[in-house]
């Protein structure tokens, strides 16, 4: 398993790795690194820090799974856009299946123990004006399948309903600002170039 020190990697640099879980799923692990502290996590991320840092993203259909260690006070977050794929030679963090085991994966890789992790489950929104199918529901279904599965408890959730969510996820202390909108500017995908 490939170890990156993501808090140390340079700002115009997207680190990417390929991970196997279990020996049979290969996932593509990439980052956008805006700035030493905030980093805005993209669909098809996972991000693990080893420092204490904001992560921020843009959330409609897709969901976030938030991890922290309360022992080592340190958190990683994924942030999904559909929810499994099937096929393990194509698994990728864009799927809820692959991302969320591949997150709880990078946290007990970086030495936390299962009985130390609560997770916080964010987005599954749903706007029939945009799509016929409610993707988020099943996104949601995903990632709490998951952490059920590997014994990871669930201590918060802000998920569905028809609006989009910017969220601030503090790695350090297990803290998580979500702000609920109708909708999403191209601009809020770029939090740390502007004075948003």
């Amino acid at each position: 398993m490939t170890s990156i020190n993501y808090a140390d990697s340079l700002p115009d640099r997207k680190p990417s790795v390929g991970i196997t879980i279990n020996h049979k799923i290969k996932i593509d692990c990439r980052i956008r690194q805006f700035s030493p502290t905030n980093y805005l996590l993209e669909p098809g991320y996972i991000f693990v820090a080893r420092k204490p840092v904001a992560i921020s993203e843009v959330l409609g259909s897709c969901v976030s799974v938030c991890i922290y260690d309360r022992k080592r006070k340190a958190g990683g977050m994924n942030h999904f856009r559909y929810p499994y794929i099937r096929e393990k030679d194509r698994a990728t963090a864009v799927y809820g299946n692959a991302a969320t085991l591949m997150l709880i994966r990078m946290m007990l890789d970086d030495g936390s123990k299962t009985k130390h992790l609560e997770a916080q489950i964010l987005g599954g929104a749903y706007n029939p004006d945009i799509s016929p199918e409610d993707i988020g529901r099943e996104n949601i279904r995903v990632a709490r399948k998951i952490l059920a599965k590997k014994q990871v408890s669930v201590v918060s959730e802000d998920v569905g309903g028809e609006k989009g969510r910017k969220v601030v996820f503090n790695t350090g202390s297990n803290e998580v600002v979500v702000l609920k909108v109708d909708k999403i500017r191209a601009g809020d995908w770029y939090p740390y170039e502007s004075n948003r």
